[in-house]
C-alpha cells in the first residue's frame, strides 16, 4: 500500500488527507499543536458553556463545497444553522446596507440601488452550484461552465471601487466594500472585486451558516471520516527539518510557504525557494473574544438580527483604512468584523450572556492594542456596549501567529492575495500545488482557490498528487 504523510491538520490537510485515503493510500496526519483545526477550532475561553470560535466562523464558501458535501457531514453531528440575516453593515446616521440569504429580498429593501444589486449577483447566485467547480479550482485550468465563468469572472478581475461606483446609495456601497474588505488589500487594486463577489454570491446561494456547537465540530468530523477511511492524526508533533518527516510515497504540506520551506531546506529546487522566499503577507488580524450580559445594544435593529456586522462606516471610510493598514499604518477606527453566531445557534450562550467574536483589520505584524480600537467601534453603533461586557479575550498579530504558525504577523489569509497570488499561489506555475520534489506538495490556503473551511486547496493538492503516484 502506498503511504502518504500530512504535515498540519487545518481543514486543507484533513481534506487533502481524505482525498488520499479515499484512494486507498495509508495516510498519517502530524499536527504541531495539542488540537487539530487550525483555524476552525472552538473552546469555553472565557465562561463555562460559553463557545466561542478561534478564527473561522461564518461559511458561506464551505456550506456548498463540493468536498465537503461529499462527507456524511451530519452523521457527525454537523448541522448548518443561518441566522436571520446575514450581513449588517450599519451607518452612523442609523441607517444600514442588510445582506439577506435571498437576492429578491436583499434588493428589495436596496430602493433604488435594488435593480443594480439583482443584476449583479442574480444569475450567478442562481448558477452558483455549478459556478463553484470553477471558481473553486485552480485559476489557470480549462473551465467546466465557461459562459457562466465568464460572466462571473470579468467583473471579479476589476476592483472593488469600480463595483462600488455601480451604487447610488450609501448603504449599499458599504455593504459590498466592507464584503470586499475580506480580501485585506486596497480596495482600489484590480482583482479586489473577486473575494467580495465569490463570498457574496455564495451566501445568496447558501447563506453565510456557522456550524452547530462551533466550527471546531466540523473539524472533528473531519477526523471521524479520516479515521473511517483508515487514517490518523498525531497531535504534539511538530515538524522542523525534513529529517523528522516519516518515509512516505508522498508527503503534503498544509503549511505556508516559509515554513516549507524552512521544513526542508536544500530539498527544494532553487527556483521554489526562490519563490517561497519572495512570498508576500497581508495585513493582519487583531482579535477579541467577548463575553456580553444581553447582547449588543445596537442602534440598528436589524443588526440585533445578522450573524455578522461589519463596522467600518461608509464606503470611502472603508476604502481609507484599508489603504491605511496596507501602508503599515494604524487607523483610529479601524476596520471590525462581529460575529453574532448565538443568533442561529443558541447553544453557545451561557444563559443571558453571549459569546461576541470580533475582529479588527491591523498592519502585518501590528505590535500594538487595538482592544480599545474594536471596543470604540462597537460603541459607535451600539452606545452603552462598554458596561454589558463581562469578560474579554484578547489575540494581538503576535499571539495570532503563535495560535496559528500559518498566520505569520497575523496574516490570517495566509499571504497577500495580489493578482499573482491569487492566480498562481506561492509561485508562478502551472501546478501549483507541487513543490518541484518529487511526491512533495503545498495544500494550504496560500494555494489556490485560498481561504476559507471549504478543503479544496487540500483536494487539488491532493489529486495532483495522485497523478503523480499513478
Amino acid at each position: 500500500m502506498s503511504t502518504a504523510t500530512v504535515v498540519g491538520s487545518g481543514p486543507n490537510g484533513l481534506a487533502a488527507a481524505i482525498t488520499l485515503a479515499r484512494a486507498g493510500i495509508s495516510v498519517t496526519v502530524l499536527e504541531a499543536t495539542d488540537e487539530p483545526g487550525g483555524g476552525c477550532r472552538s473552546s469555553e475561553m472565557l465562561e463555562p458553556g460559553l463557545i466561542h470560535d478561534h478564527c473561522a466562523a461564518a461559511h458561506p464558501m464551505a456550506i456548498g463545497s463540493s468536498f465537503l458535501t461529499s462527507l456524511d457531514l451530519a452523521r457527525h453531528g454537523v448541522r448548518w444553522l443561518l441566522p436571520e440575516i446575514d450581513c449588517v453593515h450599519p451607518l452612523d446616521d442609523g441607517t444600514a446596507g442588510v445582506l439577506y440569504r435571498s437576492v429578491d429580498d436583499t434588493a428589495t429593501r436596496m430602493g433604488r440601488d435594488g435593480n443594480r444589486w439583482h443584476a449583479l449577483f442574480g444569475y450567478p447566485s442562481e448558477h452558483f452550484d455549478t459556478l463553484s467547480e470553477d471558481i473553486t479550482a485552480p485559476l489557470l485550468h480549462v473551465p467546466h461552465h465557461p459562459i457562466q465563468l465568464a460572466r462571473f469572472g470579468l467583473p471579479a478581475a476589476l476592483p472593488a471601487s469600480t463595483i462600488a461606483r455601480l451604487f447610488r446609495t450609501e448603504p449599499a456601497r458599504a455593504l459590498y466594500g466592507g464584503v470586499a474588505a475580506h480580501t485585506f488589500r486596497p480596495l482600489h487594486y484590480p482583482m479586489t472585486a473577486a473575494v467580495g463577489l465569490g463570498i457574496m454570491t455564495a451566501g445568496h446561494r447558501h447563506g453565510w451558516p456557522v456550524v452547530s456547537g462551533g466550527t471546531g465540530s466540523l473539524i472533528r468530523a473531519m477526523t471521524a471520516s479520516l479515521a473511517e477511511l483508515g487514517g490518523t492524526v498525531h497531535t504534539g508533533v511538530r515538524v522542523a527539518n525534513a529529517a523528522q518527516l516519516p518515509d512516505a510515497d508522498l508527503t503534503l504540506f498544509d503549511l505556508e510557504p516559509g515554513a516549507v520551506a524552512d521544513i526542508l531546506g536544500d530539498l527544494l529546487p532553487t527556483r521554489v525557494s526562490r519563490a517561497f522566499a519572495k512570498f508576500r503577507h497581508g495585513p493582519g488580524a487583531f482579535k477579541v473574544d467577548f463575553a456580553v450580559d444581553s447582547g449588543v445594544p445596537w442602534t440598528n435593529p436589524n443588526a440585533h438580527r445578522a450573524g455578522t456586522v461589519h463596522l467600518g462606516g461608509t464606503y470611502a471610510e472603508v476604502a481609507a483604512t484599508e489603504r491605511q493598514i496596507h501602508a503599515g499604518a494604524m487607523p483610529a477606527q479601524p476596520f471590525v468584523l462581529v460575529g453574532q453566531q448565538y443568533l442561529a445557534d443558541p447553544q453557545r450562550s451561557a444563559g443571558n450572556i453571549h459569546p461576541l467574536w470580533t475582529y479588527a483589520h491591523v498592519p502585518f505584524g501590528y505590535s500594538g492594542d487595538a482592544t480599545e480600537a474594536i471596543i470604540g467601534q462597537i460603541e459607535r453603533f451600539a452606545p452603552g456596549f462598554r458596561e454589558r461586557i463581562i469578560g474579554m479575550a484578547v489575540r494581538s498579530t503576535t499571539e495570532m501567529s503563535a495560535y496559528n504558525a500559518n498566520y505569520v504577523g497575523g496574516d490570517i489569509m495566509t499571504g497577500a492575495k495580489d493578482i499573482r497570488q491569487l492566480v498562481f499561489g506561492p509561485r508562478i506555475s502551472l501546478g501549483p500545488y507541487s513543490l518541484g520534489t518529487p511526491g512533495m506538495y503545498i495544500c494550504s490556503a496560500a494555494t489556490p482557490p485560498g481561504p476559507g473551511a471549504h478543503g479544496m486547496c487540500g483536494v487539488h493538492a491532493a489529486n495532483a498528487a495522485l497523478k503523480h503516484l499513478r
